[in-house]
């Protein structure tokens, strides 16, 4: 299938077509996908998954921890010499973990190191829904856990890893809980409208720029993250008062560039940060949903 077919067509495919298409959404183990091409049709996506989830849970704790052996470590040498599946590679090259430093990457050794010392597998996160910052304390975290709750873990994050990877096989696959999205809407007090043509800007912990907007005539921007996991951690939005100041014709205020820290720490929420300016002041609310 050369264009991304629907669920309908992947039930009514010959298995060979089934499992090339599907065969790799877990990593290196097509078995998976092999498992379920005879509990045909499925009535959706979901139910596709869960049954795909079923029949690795089902599986003697070797055969699992043989699958969870089949990742790549995060930051592992596979990663720095080129050695991974595609989707591996878009996953850990979204926080570029194959180019860190050689003092960050030393840190990632260490850990995975000790992880695999303590569990006999590697440690397996869902990366798209998290920073460097946040991968890293989960990374802590886990390594102080037990096996038994580790064994529960990895599956938990093998489950998010291949509900995104399934999502972006199949055509119109109806999953939900994917996403999560961030809007901002800022409110011009002195004037009585909205803050039509503001510049607001989101940046990370690090201060690198992530995305920006302007305000359009409802004060609103487009949303400054979509059609993604948000990724946890800190965040700082600018806004740009003292320039929309000038453009409105008005005196400069005592504010300028205004910057507002916030964390994210619900990858599939929705969340909106409505913001009052004027001149001299400024107020937050920030509502989340999901």
């Amino acid at each position: 299938m050369d264009a991304l077919p629907s669920l309908e067509q992947l039930n009514a495919a010959d298995a060979s077509t089934f499992l090339d298409h599907l065969g790799e959404v877990f990593e290196h183990a097509p078995w998976v996908a092999a498992a379920v091409v005879g509990q045909r049709p499925f009535a959706s996506a979901d139910a596709l998954h869960r049954a795909m989830l079923a029949a690795v849970a089902a599986r003697p704790e070797d055969a699992r921890v043989a699958l969870f052996n089949g990742h790549p470590e995060l930051a592992g040498t596979a990663a720095r010499l080129g050695q991974m599946t595609a989707d591996s590679v878009r996953e850990q090259g979204g926080l570029a973990l194959g180019a860190l430093s050689a003092e960050d990457g030393a840190r990632w050794d260490a850990l995975n190191t000790a992880y695999r010392a303590r569990f006999g597998f590697p440690f397996i996160l869902c990366i798209k829904r998290h920073t460097r910052i946040s991968a890293l304390a989960a990374f802590e975290a886990r390594l102080a856990g037990d096996l038994r709750t580790e064994l529960a873990n990895t599956l938990a994050e093998i489950g998010r890893i291949t509900r995104l990877r399934l999502a972006g096989r199949i055509a119109g696959h109806g999953l939900d809980g994917l996403h999560g999205s961030l809007a901002v809407q800022v409110l011009d007090s002195q004037r009585g409208r909205p803050a039509e043509c503001l510049r607001v800007a989101l940046h990370d912990a690090d201060g690198a720029l992530l995305a920006q907007g302007v305000q359009q005539g409802d004060g609103r921007t487009a949303p400054l993250l979509a059609g993604a996991p948000l990724r946890m951690g800190r965040y700082e939005l600018r806004l740009h008062l003292g320039e929309h100041q000038r453009r409105q014709g008005g005196a400069d205020g005592w504010l300028d560039v205004v910057p507002i820290a916030f964390a994210i720490d619900a990858p599939e929420a929705d969340y909106r940060l409505t913001l009052t300016v004027a001149p001299w002041a400024y107020s937050v609310a920030c509502a989340r949903e999901g």
